[in-house]
């Protein structure tokens, strides 16, 4: 283990060095969320004082969008998977068929190295955005709620991180992969609950998405958790079907890997 703690060290060493483009970053990020927190709000207004939208009271909204925006910069693969594509294309992967370090685990540590620069950089004005809006500001019911909301966290980054890896392993085959790259997170976007919270949709397309997609265990779950709007026994069931998207797409992502070491051997790379 020393070596991938070694790995996440130096991680956190590179990213520093970028600092200001991950305050960048944080900032212009508050556009989109800003805009989409004055759209609901004004949704709100024309509906009167209390209106509820699928559930969610203005107050819930908000919070829902902050807690969106932090999930998000604990979680987000911000160009991992362009790095691995590189990686592959330039043929720096040989050095790893060579030494005793796992490729996975040594871009899932640069990952988490990342995250915890981002989060870093992020914290201060993200705490302020959500000091500005206390008023519209929900705590979670209680601790458990809060420990399984953290839980779920956690599961969203491995899932986020093993899918994005998966797709990245196209690179083995195809000299671009930027197509499939924004696709995926074209429908991520939405089917996440990135856009909207996804009580918004008719009830069959919810049910759809959470039974036969990933989509939702990689931002939703966890907020809907926080928010209450998964509750009791629920949560146990939902984080269930999260663990088993993570293990089935660290599977996915160690099949690729595989496949992909014969083709880019038997190529001479």
């Amino acid at each position: 283990m020393r070596k991938y703690w070694h790995v996440i060290g130096i991680g956190v060493q590179n990213n520093l060095t970028y600092r200001f483009n991950f305050l960048a970053r944080t900032l212009f990020g508050f556009i989109p969320l800003t805009a989409m927190l004055l759209l609901w709000r004004t949704i709100y207004a024309d509906k009167g004082t209390g209106a509820e939208v699928a559930t969610f009271t203005v107050m819930e909204m908000t919070t829902y969008y902050l807690i969106v925006t932090i999930v998000d910069a604990l979680t987000a693969v911000n160009e991992d998977d362009w790095q691995i594509a590189a990686d592959i294309k330039d043929g720096n992967i040989s050095q790893f068929l060579m030494k005793p370090v796992d490729y996975l685990w040594f871009r899932f540590c640069l990952f988490l190295s990342g995250r915890a620069t981002y989060l870093s950089v992020a914290a201060i004005p993200i705490t302020v955005v959500v000091l500005c809006l206390h008023n519209y500001f929900i705590f979670p019911a209680d601790f458990t709620t809060f420990g399984f909301f953290l839980l779920s966290v956690v599961l969203t980054a491995m899932l986020q991180f093993f899918l994005s890896y998966t797709m990245a392993m196209l690179a083995f085959w195809l000299m671009e992969i930027s197509t499939f790259v924004f696709i995926l997170y074209a429908f991520e976007y939405i089917a996440s609950g990135h856009m909207f919270p996804l009580d918004v949709l008719p009830e069959a397309v919810q049910q759809f998405l959470m039974t036969f997609t990933p989509f939702p265990y990689q931002l939703y779950l966890p907020v809907a958790i926080y928010l209450g709007k998964i509750s009791g026994s629920e949560i146990i069931t939902s984080l269930m079907i999260q663990s088993g998207w993570v293990v089935a797409a660290y599977f996915l992502a160690r099949f690729a890997w595989y496949r992909g070491i014969k083709k880019y051997a038997a190529a001479g790379g």
